[in-house]
């Protein structure tokens, strides 16, 4: 079972004397975040014996926080969809505490749906990229996985905060929210976006309405509001995300580091041909098809360019409006495992890729919203650098639908 989990478990013995808040935590890393000494093969044959050579930011902070690193949990290719992934079997099954994990589609809060466990990703520019092999740089973020709820915000405090190895942080950093904000006796305000539920079947339609209905019996005023353009998330994190993919995946050349074709005459022909066998299909339809409109079709990816930006102006128009916005993390149909085509996967991920494009924290809760199935997840979205308000929000929703339950 753990070879199914884990690519790498660290068997040396425990030397960590920090003392913080994650002292006694059993942590992972999905194979995509670098540690020192470690295998980092980020799941694709282009970085195959890759060793890391040192840690990227967040294991040394999780390291400061007192958390004891056991292994490297195995990754699908480049963190691109979870066919292999082994982060929320990690959590689920008690071989650890918690794991971070790259989320460039929604791929932790996907992980944790599945698993029936809590899955954050924070707003993008909250967490250091730094030792992360990522695809899609302006989504790609670093999420947590954790069976206790406590756990996701501690985990966060202790790994985020400015780096100056990661030039994506805002400089200075952006004011952040704080718990104590969180409203006190007014109502919390859910909006649901109305788009997204005309995409749910009749079946997955009424778990989410009873998951609703819970909310508002808990004292979440809940409405439904429109989100003009929402049907193109998917486009514009598809078009922008393979162009970003293409041009990032253009150093595993075989090069410096990484696989190497063997038996080639020159080094053009070792280039191309370490490029072919580097990279899988799905991952490979993604290259191709960024680099078409890289530099055959660039008015698409400027077009889809203009698209996002409107969209998370919206969004932030919207949580002038609500506290979070609400829905489901999965279909009820979502095999995420399964999913081997570019179009398979962007249908799988549909309901968690838009705060990939628009760099929001959303956290997923489990055992919300039973359906035939399994468990679709309860996803809550906040406004952008919002993550400490969303965590506070979210946990006086646990209190109170404990409190009705």
């Amino acid at each position: 079972m753990h070879s199914e989990i884990f690519c790498h478990i660290d068997t040396r013995p425990g030397s960590n004397t920090a003392r913080g808040a994650l002292v006694g935590k059993r942590a992972a890393v999905q194979v995509c975040i670098s540690v020192q000494g470690w295998p980092t093969e980020a799941g694709s044959a282009a970085l195959r014996g890759f060793v890391a050579v040192e840690d990227a930011t967040v294991v040394e902070r999780l390291r400061d926080a007192g958390a004891s690193l056991v292994g490297n949990t195995r990754s699908s290719e480049l963190g691109f969809g979870l066919h292999g992934d082994g982060a929320g079997k990690a959590v689920a099954g008690g071989h650890v505490d918690l794991v971070l994990m790259t989320d460039t589609m929604g791929e932790a809060r996907a992980a944790a749906a599945s698993a029936g466990v809590f899955g954050f990703k924070p707003s993008y520019g909250q967490v250091s990229r730094f030792g992360l092999v990522g695809l899609v740089p302006s989504m790609d973020c670093c999420g947590i996985l954790a069976k206790r709820f406590e756990d996701i915000g501690d985990v966060f405090t202790a790994i985020r905060g400015g780096d100056d190895r990661d030039p994506s942080l805002p400089d200075p950093a952006p004011p952040s929210s704080s718990p104590s904000a969180v409203p006190g006796r007014r109502p919390v305000s859910a909006g649901v976006v109305a788009q997204c539920l005309q995409g749910l079947s009749s079946i997955e339609r009424a778990a989410f309405g009873a998951a609703l209905s819970n909310l508002e019996r808990a004292g979440i005023a809940v409405r439904e509001i429109p989100f003009d353009k929402y049907e193109l998330f998917p486009v514009v994190h598809n078009v922008i995300g393979s162009v970003e993919a293409s041009s990032s995946c253009g150093k595993f050349d075989g090069v410096r580091y990484g696989h190497r074709a063997a038996g080639s005459r020159n080094w053009n022909e070792m280039y191309l041909r370490s490029r072919a066998e580097s990279f899988g299909l799905p991952l490979k339809a993604y290259l191709f098809q960024g680099a078409c409109f890289q530099f055959e079709q660039y008015a698409v990816f400027e077009k889809a360019c203009r698209i996002r930006s409107e969209l998370v102006g919206q969004s932030r128009r919207l949580h002038g409006e609500v506290d979070v916005l609400v829905s489901p993390a999965r279909r009820a149909a979502s095999d995420f495992g399964r999913a081997n085509t570019v179009g398979q996967l962007y249908e799988a991920f549909s309901l968690t890729l838009p705060a990939n494009v628009t760099g929001q924290p959303v956290l997923t809760l489990p055992g919300l919203v039973p359906c035939e199935g399994g468990d679709l997840g309860l996803q809550f979205l906040g406004a952008p650098f919002g993550d400490e308000l969303l965590l506070g929000i979210a946990g006086r929703i646990l209190q109170e639908l404990e409190g009705t339950g």
